[in-house]
């Protein structure tokens, strides 16, 4: 079956196309009951798709992968990783397929992925299958990254199968149909390398150059080129995480893009309390990819990447290292430029102010925060409040009230601008507790918590009245929380 006839949208199958050795056809499996909880019609609009077409028996299909629409070329994608430190040489599309790519009315180049689909060769003895509540839970965060204007893969609808799906209890299972600028990984390049094709590795790097990073096709060096963009796309991606308080939770090479774009919301979540060892994942147990240690883990990929492209940086595997490690040598001073500027922002200084003196004003406010437990979001919303005379908001928060009054004045002693500290600290993200409330009762088939929650943090930064519960923390009984991959 085609798309239908008023859609503007063409699909095309580049990526099975031009790299059939990681591209496995495969089909979606079939839905007994195909309904629609979620469709983001302002990316539909965004992709070329009429909202109304894909709220339709024909449009439910597309988006669930049951039927194909022309010129798409549905494929499980090939790719490593490292998964918790330890390398799988094989892991795979094991329950989603690329449908293939569309050309948005920007004439940016779209891929269209299916999540939760069905069993694929790289299933690893997984079901394939998707939980309602988890294909939610990417459509939540993602929109609220999104609406932070920190890059992220965007969720296009969530389509209920009428399948229960067996986890710890039977559960309403749903397909998740995901939008990305590619589903290229570290994870990719490491499967490519691992494969000792090297005609494949450079055709995966040019693809991957004319993807996302075309001036590095001039470069004198092009596969270094790509290198360098990919260290500086991912410095600034995790700075911005940092930022905002969020927990990727899952940090594997197989979930870092190279677009850098955040991907793959399952065991994540913002911050409530401030603390760099916050882990919110139920299988990090040691605590790898803990709040503090995002940046760290994101450079050990990066190296990982550097290893999978060093036969294409240099014919000579020593001066190919040499260049690799001068490369990654950067990402350091990218990632601590970037989240210095972003805290900056968050402070409300001015442009004149030095980094010598915002450092440690930055770091002496954090480490504040960590020994007074104070809830991170609500302490930066309410700090623009001294500024304009009232320091109640975040010094109420803070039990060490002559601690916060003497950092206080030497941060309003640099002239900051509140107005300008409201436009880059949310009032809302998706609260812990609310994003649960929402998951729960939309499992149970109340849509209505968790659509009124993505209204909500579509907007994250206008104070609005009567939203009062969506900026406050979790109540005293929600406890420790954990969250799960979904699989």
């Amino acid at each position: 079956m085609s798309v239908p006839t008023d859609s503007k949208v063409t699909f095309g199958g580049r990526f099975a196309r031009e790299l059939p050795e990681m591209a496995v056809s495969w089909g979606a499996d079939k839905a007994p009951e195909p309904r629609l909880l979620a469709l983001n019609e302002q990316l539909a609009t965004e992709l070329g798709f009429e909202p109304e077409v894909l709220r339709s028996p024909e449009g439910l299909a597309l988006l669930i992968g049951t039927s194909v629409p022309e010129g798409a070329t549905p494929v499980a994608q090939a790719y490593s990783g490292h998964q918790f430190g330890s390398f799988n040489p094989r892991l795979g599309d094991g329950r989603a397929l690329l449908l293939g790519e569309v050309t948005d009315v920007e004439g940016r180049l779209r891929d269209i992925h299916l999540k939760g689909s069905g069993r694929t060769p790289f299933a690893r003895g997984g079901d394939g299958l998707a939980a309602v509540g988890p294909m939610l839970r990417e459509y939540i965060v993602s929109e609220a990254m999104q609406a932070l204007a920190i890059p992220t893969t965007r969720s296009l609808a969530v389509v209920a199968t009428g399948r229960e799906v067996r986890r710890e209890t039977m559960l309403p299972g749903a397909v998740l149909t995901r939008v990305a600028g590619s589903h290229l990984r570290v994870g990719s390049f490491q499967y490519a390398a691992a494969t000792g094709n090297l005609d494949l590795l450079k055709r995966l790097a040019d693809h991957a150059i004319s993807r996302h990073y075309p001036a590095a096709a001039s470069a004198e060096r092009p596969y270094l080129a790509l290198f360098e963009s990919v260290i500086a796309a991912q410095a600034s991606l995790v700075a911005q995480w940092m930022l905002v308080g969020f927990i990727h939770g899952v940090m594997n090479t197989d979930n870092m893009t190279i677009s850098g774009e955040t991907i793959d919301y399952g065991p994540c979540a913002f911050m409530d309390v401030f603390d760099y060892s916050t882990v919110y994942s139920s299988i990090d147990h040691g605590g790898r990819y803990a709040y503090a240690n995002q940046p760290l883990i994101a450079e050990w990929n990066l190296a990982r990447l550097a290893e999978a492209l060093l036969q294409l940086i240099d014919d000579d595997q020593e001066q190919g290292v040499k260049l690799a490690v001068g490369a990654l040598e950067a990402f350091r001073p990218q990632y601590s430029s970037a989240w210095l500027a972003g805290m900056k922002a968050k402070l409300g200084l001015p442009d004149g102010v030095e980094d010598e003196v915002a450092s440690p004003l930055a770091n002496d406010v954090l480490a504040l925060l960590q020994e007074n437990h104070v809830d991170y979001t609500a302490f930066f919303r309410g700090l623009a409040s001294a500024v304009r005379g009232d320091a109640r908001p975040a010094r109420d928060r803070v039990l060490d009230v002559v601690a916060f009054d003497a950092w206080a004045e030497r941060w309003l002693a640099l002239g900051p601008d509140a107005d300008a500290m409201d436009r880059v600290n949310p009032v809302y993200i998706p609260r812990n507790h609310l994003v649960e409330e929402a998951l729960e009762a939309a499992t149970a088939g109340d849509l209505e918590p968790m659509t009124r929650l993505v209204d909500v943090v579509a907007r994250p930064f206008d104070e609005r009245p009567g939203l009062e519960r969506y900026a406050a923390g979790a109540p005293d009984d929600f406890g420790a929380y954990t969250t799960y991959c979904g699989t």
